[in-house]
């Protein structure tokens, strides 16, 4: 009964960058081999990324998944590790992990359960294996066990659940191999991060380890691998109810590895892992940013990032999260090999402040109804962070397009009968400039887009919407706003002081009508809180107001009014939503018509909900 070294690893992937995505894959296992690891979890498809999506759906991707095997198995002499990837089996694929030990094939474990919620569609691709079942498949021509199947190598039973498999309640397959006498379980996963989500894997992963009487390694992909999701790269070890491991998460790092010793004798005490803290919601948010900032930069091969900078919360959150980027990321990784992955080597001489300012235009674009508090406080914070500042004005633009309509229509439009379109030339103007800007410096339009104003509509299509990516689109205005305050204070982002003062306004009408964004629409904090019933719950005009209604928020016919308001305008305004720039999946849910959330663009828009409300 001696101890094992037990390890798990997670590396950075992206879809169809084979040569990558074998080298991460190589250099994990040849560093495991090093530190002398017997037994080492790789995540969930980790061979061809999980983000393939219709891609799954071809012959060639798996054939060629596949043929990437040899090479890796050739890196296992004295180790055991899983090789996570597509098989097609009897003209069904399957998510699959391939266990290997010493350069030799033992088995193909397939997946038992499908995930289908929230930003999941993985029935669209895979079949679940059929619990209990085990067929034979060949591989490069010899026969191996395929299916629900166990391994015993030497004093462990070991099993397997991959990701979904694992959150399965009393179905999951830990249960049966409980009953089989399986005592390590590995769990290669690609469970993507949302903010406060690893407190659900921390309960489950300690949780399994002591219903099951099991040790129990936990290893999820990481970084920004596709686009939307991000994978923290959380590394877990439990045996019996302890945490022994539990690795740091949103690493920029290309791989990364952890390890301890363990026995399965209690009385050999394990080597003591290190167990990181988590990380307060507020921590997390620009951590998972600036990976995914930096993943998206380096993956889509531009030179940087541009930014329509309002002045405003929105843009001022955009801003702080690519100064942290270049921050955090050279912290991490050191500024030779931040500049190295994205081929910048020639800054080696820069300081952080002056990396930002060769990655990110910012842009003041100010009309008749801007004012300077918001001029200044876009140059002040700008200027803090290090990031290029243009300021101009677009009344030309403006005028140009308004007098043309009125030449034609043959009347002068007036606030009083054409106030919203007078409000949306002015954003509308501001897009193409700010798109020459982009293009001429090969850079990503960053478009502000929260998820509160994104459920309502409360922006102009072609305007403020215009952008390349929309970084902060899944969370929600009012946890921004306390986010600013939080970063101003902790994070020493003094720049944001002018910004935190100021209440939300877009400036699209005159000065004198005093405009702010929660007399346009209803408080934030209320919103949110709608949202939550109404979208993330799935509940009725009538079930939200008797919800909210018992929290005392504000008066009863006040909340009905915001009610009636938020379906209104959620209903007329889904074609927006299927028109917004590619957004990071942050929070635990988002307005994502692809990956979340799903609703007609014609609807009744809850006449009969609305009226028994």
């Amino acid at each position: 009964m001696r101890s094992y070294r037990i390890a798990g690893a997670t590396v950075n992937q992206t879809p169809l960058d084979w040569s990558n995505n074998i080298a991460h894959l190589k250099q994990v296992i040849k560093l495991a081999k090093e530190a002398k690891v017997e037994i080492l979890c790789l995540p969930e498809l980790a061979i061809t990324a999980y983000g393939c999506e219709d891609l799954f759906l071809s012959e060639w991707l798996p054939e060629k998944a596949k043929s990437f095997l040899p090479a890796l198995i050739a890196e296992t002499e004295g180790i055991l590790t899983t090789l996570n990837l597509p098989i097609r089996h009897e003209g069904k694929l399957y998510n699959c992990s391939v266990v290997v030990q010493n350069k030799a094939i033992l088995g193909v474990y397939a997946k038992q359960y499908m995930a289908l919620d929230g930003v999941h569609y993985e029935p669209r691709w895979f079949n679940p294996w059929p619990v209990g079942v085990v067929k034979e498949i060949e591989l490069f021509g010899e026969s191996y066990p395929i299916g629900d199947i166990t391994f015993d190598i030497e004093n462990w039973k070991l099993g397997f659940e991959i990701c979904e498999d694992a959150w399965r309640g009393k179905d999951r397959p830990a249960c049966r191999l409980y009953e089989k006498g399986v005592n390590l379980i590995l769990n290669p996963s690609a469970s993507h991060f949302a903010m406060g989500k690893t407190h659900e894997r921390i309960e489950l992963v300690a949780d399994s380890s002591k219903n099951f009487a099991c040790t129990y390694v936990y290893a999820n992909l990481l970084g920004n691998e596709a686009g939307r999701m991000i994978y923290d790269g959380e590394i877990m070890i439990a045996q019996k109810g302890t945490m022994h491991l539990r690795s740091q998460l949103l690493s920029f790092k290309d791989y990364h590895l952890d390890w301890i010793d363990i026995a399965l004798d209690e009385s050999i005490k394990p080597t003591p892992g290190k167990v990181a803290p988590t990380l307060s919601k507020e921590e997390e948010f620009p951590q998972a940013s600036a990976l995914a900032l930096y993943d998206y930069l380096r993956k889509s091969r531009s030179n940087g990032y541009t930014l329509s900078l309002s002045g405003g919360a929105d843009s001022a959150t955009c801003a702080v999260m690519v100064a942290e980027m270049v921050r955090r990321g050279v912290s991490e990784i050191g500024k030779t090999a931040f500049l190295s992955k994205i081929n910048r080597a020639d800054w080696e001489g820069l300081t952080e402040k002056e990396i930002v300012g060769k990655l990110f235009n910012t842009a003041y674009q100010g009309t008749v109804n801007s004012s300077d508090t918001t001029l200044n406080a876009a140059k002040t914070l700008a200027e803090s962070i290090g990031a290029k500042f243009y300021n101009w004005t677009i009344d030309d633009s403006v005028k140009a397009y308004t007098n043309t309509i009125e030449d034609v229509l043959e009347r002068k439009l007036t606030w009083e009968q054409d106030d919203l379109a007078l409000q949306n030339i002015q954003a509308r103007a501001r897009s193409p400039i700010i798109w020459m800007l982009t293009n001429i410096t090969n850079t990503l339009l960053l478009t502000t887009s929260n998820r509160s104003e994104g459920d309502v509509g409360y922006a102009t299509m072609d305007g403020d919407t215009s952008g390349s990516l929309a970084p902060i689109s899944s969370v929600d205005k009012h946890y921004i706003r306390q986010w600013l305050h939080y970063a101003e204070k902790e994070l020493g982002y003094s720049g944001l002081a002018p910004i935190n003062v100021l209440p939300p306004t877009a400036e699209l009408r005159p000065s004198d009508q005093k405009q702010t964004d929660e007399d346009d629409l209803m408080p934030y904090h209320i919103m949110v809180e709608i949202e939550r019933l109404a979208i993330k719950d799935h509940r009725s005009p009538k079930e939200v107001f008797e919800l909210l209604v018992k929290e005392d928020l504000e008066p009863a016919e006040l909340l009905k009014t915001h009610i009636i308001k938020f379906y209104q305008l959620w209903s007329r305004n889904q074609w927006k939503r299927e028109r917004l720039a590619p957004a990071f999946h942050l929070d635990e849910f988002n307005v994502d018509p692809r990956t979340w959330c799903r609703f007609p663009i014609l609807s009744a828009g809850f006449i009969e909900e609305l009226q028994e409300l």
